[in-house]
C-alpha cells in the first residue's frame, strides 16, 4: 500500500514538474527560444567560488532565491553585448526573489573586472552585479561549462531547472516572464 501512495505522489510531482516546463517553454521567444529547460530539476555545482573580498562562497548560500547565474570572463566579446540586459534584469526583478550572480571564470583581473563592468554600465545602481570569481574553474567545471558565456537557472532550492549557451538578451519580456513565473513558483 505504501508502494501505491509513493508511487501515485511520484506520478504526480512528475506531471506537475512537466506541465510547469510546458508553462515555461510558451514563454519562450526571441533569445530565450535558446533556453534549454530541464524536464527535472539537475544538481547544481557544490564547488566553493569567490566573493569580491576573497570570501569562499557557494550556490547553496544563495538558496531561497532564483538564481541566473551568468559564466563569463573579461576577454568574451559576447559577454560584453549580454552584461548590460543581465544588469537590467537584475533591477527589473531583484525586488522579487531573483537574483542575478556574475561569475567570472578563469583568470580575471579582480581591477580588469571592475573596469568591464563599469564600462557596460553594471558596476552601480539597482543593476550592479557582484564581481565573483572562479579562478580555478571548478564550479565551471563541475556545472560542465565548456564555452562562454553560459547562463545556469537554479530555482529557489538551489537545483539547475534550466540553461542557455551563448549571449542573449536577459531583459527582453521572454526572459523576464520566464523568471518571474519561476519566482512565483516557489513564493515570493
Amino acid at each position: 500500500m505504501h508502494r501505491l501512495v509513493a508511487a501515485a505522489l511520484y506520478t504526480g510531482a512528475l506531471v506537475a514538474a512537466n506541465a510547469a516546463a510546458a508553462d515555461l517553454a510558451a514563454l519562450r521567444e526571441g533569445d530565450m527560444r535558446k533556453l534549454a529547460l530541464h524536464d527535472a530539476p539537475r544538481p547544481a555545482g557544490t564547488s566553493a567560488f569567490e566573493t569580491e573580498t576573497g570570501a569562499p562562497m557557494t550556490l547553496a548560500d544563495l538558496a531561497g532565491e532564483v538564481v541566473v547565474l551568468n559564466f563569463w570572463a573579461t576577454w568574451c566579446a559576447p559577454c560584453r553585448e549580454e552584461m548590460p540586459t543581465l544588469s537590467a534584469l537584475q533591477a527589473e526583478l531583484g525586488d522579487e526573489g531573483v537574483r542575478v550572480v556574475t561569475l567570472a571564470t578563469g583568470r580575471n583581473d579582480p581591477a580588469a573586472m571592475a573596469r568591464f563592468m563599469a564600462e557596460v554600465g553594471a558596476a552601480e545602481g539597482p543593476g550592479a552585479l557582484p564581481l565573483w570569481r572562479d579562478p580555478n574553474q571548478a564550479l565551471a567545471r563541475e556545472m560542465g561549462v565548456l564555452g562562454l558565456p553560459v547562463t545556469v537557472i537554479l530555482d529557489r532550492e538551489g537545483q539547475e531547472v534550466a540553461r542557455l549557451q551563448g549571449d542573449a538578451d536577459w531583459s527582453s519580456e521572454s526572459a523576464v516572464a520566464i523568471l518571474r513565473a519561476l519566482a512565483a513558483e516557489g513564493g515570493a
